[in-house]
């Protein structure tokens, strides 16, 4: 099914899951327009890494014990982030 009618078959696993297809709707029209994709650790001691869209928007993701958690969102000029920064993980 996902093959054919990709979005029905999303609408019905959302649902299934108990998941709102309508936050991923419209996650998914904010994401599709992104050309560029950078991720950055955050400065200043905080555990946690910021998400640039376009180099023009960052979003925050700070943790929280064994997870990630939101923190809101700036706009501005970014530079290029680096495609390796994942490279040193084990």
């Amino acid at each position: 099914m996902m093959k054919f009618w990709p979005s029905l078959a999303v609408a019905r696993l959302s649902k299934k899951m108990g998941v709102g297809h309508t936050s991923f709707s419209k996650i998914h029209d904010v994401f599709s327009q992104v050309r560029r994709v950078d991720i950055f650790p955050l400065k200043l001691g905080y555990r946690g890494f910021m998400i640039v869209l376009d180099k023009k928007t960052a979003l925050y993701f700070n943790q929280d014990h064994d997870h990630f958690v939101y923190n809101g969102f700036e706009m501005g000029k970014y530079e290029k982030g680096d495609v390796t920064i994942f490279d040193g993980l084990k």
